[in-house]
């Protein structure tokens, strides 16, 4: 299906695709997002750590940052035509540095007198598996 530029309530359909948005882990954005939340796990930090001690092929990515890249995905394709209203998520596989992933969006449902939208969200890496799939619920400006 098309990827809508700007939604709109009266030409919206299930199936619709918003813009991806790709994000490079690294470093930096893994320390500069983990200091924001005081969060001092090892195995955003040390790599010895999170991979002699924990198993992990790299660094992992904080889950919350996740969410935060999926909102900003829903966020940026309503624009200021609406407001997002709520989103659930849930992290089911690991996110590493060095990885490409992918925020991906597809509107499931329109209903035209609310104006509510129903999205499938979902992080995907490089060798796309979906690492974080989620909803977002948001209303449109009619």
């Amino acid at each position: 299906m098309s990827t809508p530029a700007v939604p709109d309530i009266d030409t919206l359909e299930p199936g619709q695709l918003l813009p991806v948005r790709e994000f490079h882990a690294d470093t930096v954005h893994l320390f500069q997002y983990n200091a924001v939340l005081w969060n001092s796990h090892r195995i955003h930090f040390d790599y010895p750590y999170a991979r002699e001690a924990e198993g992990y092929p790299a660094l992992v990515m904080a889950g919350p940052q996740l969410g935060d890249w999926m909102h900003q995905c829903v966020t940026d394709w309503l624009g200021g035509k609406g407001r997002l209203c709520s989103m659930e998520y849930s992290n089911r596989r690991a996110a590493f540095v060095g990885d490409t992933l992918r925020s991906t969006g597809t509107v499931q449902a329109v209903d035209r007198s609310s104006g509510e939208v129903t999205i499938a969200v979902a992080i995907v890496n490089q060798n796309g598996e979906v690492l974080a799939p989620g909803t977002a619920v948001a209303v449109l400006a009619p």
